[in-house]
């Protein structure tokens, strides 16, 4: 456990290898849609600019320890919706890394963004991680079953959503 603040700020190029890094890491790996063994150059294309998507990394003395990305829909229909994917580095799970990413990334849908709907997908049995939405006012809309295949056999995940409390 590490004293010094978590910082949150925009992505940048230079943050490549720190990238490709956190998506190397074994419950990372298990967690989300990434292969192992990512390289370099997959860390360079996941921070590229694209006019739909928001990225911020955190991190604790200028070294970058998650990463979260949100995607407007280009749909114009769905032009209020975000999608948004999370990653913390295997070292800081439990230091407020998540929950430092979720509130500059849910203060971005709100508040600068006008995003009404944030939508994730989460495995099932990610309790940590479902937990953290939950506190930011995620609610499980559906599971679906055998969405991935990891370690070996398919797994579920439940699709979550937070919709914008109009005041």
């Amino acid at each position: 456990m590490t004293s010094s603040p978590i910082t949150i700020r925009h992505s940048a190029p230079t943050d490549a290898a720190a990238v490709a890094d956190i998506f190397a890491q074994p419950r990372v790996i298990s967690g989300t849609l990434q292969l192992p063994y990512p390289s370099l150059e997959l860390g360079q294309t996941r921070l590229g600019s694209q006019p739909n998507k928001t990225q911020l990394v955190a991190c604790i003395d200028a070294r970058v320890i998650g990463i979260i990305s949100m995607f407007v829909s280009q749909n114009p229909r769905r032009k209020h919706v975000a999608e948004i994917g999370m990653a913390v580095h295997d070292d800081f799970h439990g230091q407020g890394v998540g929950s430092a990413l979720m509130a500059a990334i849910v203060d971005m849908a709100d508040n600068w963004l006008n995003i009404d709907r944030i939508e994730l997908s989460v495995f099932t049995d990610n309790a940590a991680g479902i937990a953290l939405y939950k506190k930011f006012g995620f609610e499980i809309e559906g599971t679906l079953r055998s969405y991935a295949f990891r370690n070996g056999s398919y797994a579920d995940v439940y699709a979550m959503a937070r919709l914008k409390k109009i005041t």
